[in-house]
């Protein structure tokens, strides 16, 4: 069997791994596996293919890393997301803060609630910012014109 049948058959294996895990890399390799292929049938040395294959392999993954798709995503605060909890942005009244916690009435049970840092302790509608745990992290709602 030809270098250049193994060459492009390991591309094609990547290719379909790539496929199941669902992510590029394995296709970066992939490539520098086909430009490896490419080289043994244009009749370059083994050094030579191995080179050019792992030449492209490793530019191929660097220019990978720079795009969106290499990014890794940054994962935020759960506790502050409104896509994981619902309840941010939702409006609970306030009667009135001891020392920076307050209880509230949401969703028909008892909260415990404490202020967002930097926030003031006034009474009346609050909007609630985030959850640690079971208690409601508040803000007071901003003035609407």
């Amino acid at each position: 069997m030809a270098h250049y049948v193994v060459w492009f058959v390991a591309a094609f294996a990547l290719l379909i791994a790539d496929l199941l895990s669902g992510t590029c890399y394995l296709l970066m390799v992939a490539l520098g596996f086909a430009a490896g292929g490419i080289a043994a049938a244009f009749g370059a040395g083994g050094p030579l293919q191995l080179a050019i294959g792992a030449a492209i392999g490793v530019a191929a993954t660097m220019v990978l890393r720079r795009t969106r798709w290499g990014v890794r995503r940054q994962r935020g605060d759960a506790a502050r997301n409104p896509d994981v909890i619902l309840d941010i942005g939702q409006i609970v009244h306030v009667n009135e803060w001891h020392d920076g916690t307050a209880h509230v009435q949401y969703r028909g049970c008892r909260w415990d609630a404490t202020l967002e840092p930097g926030a003031s302790a006034a009474a009346g509608a609050q909007v609630i910012k985030a959850i640690q745990g079971s208690t409601l992290v508040l803000a007071p709602l901003p003035a609407t014109r």
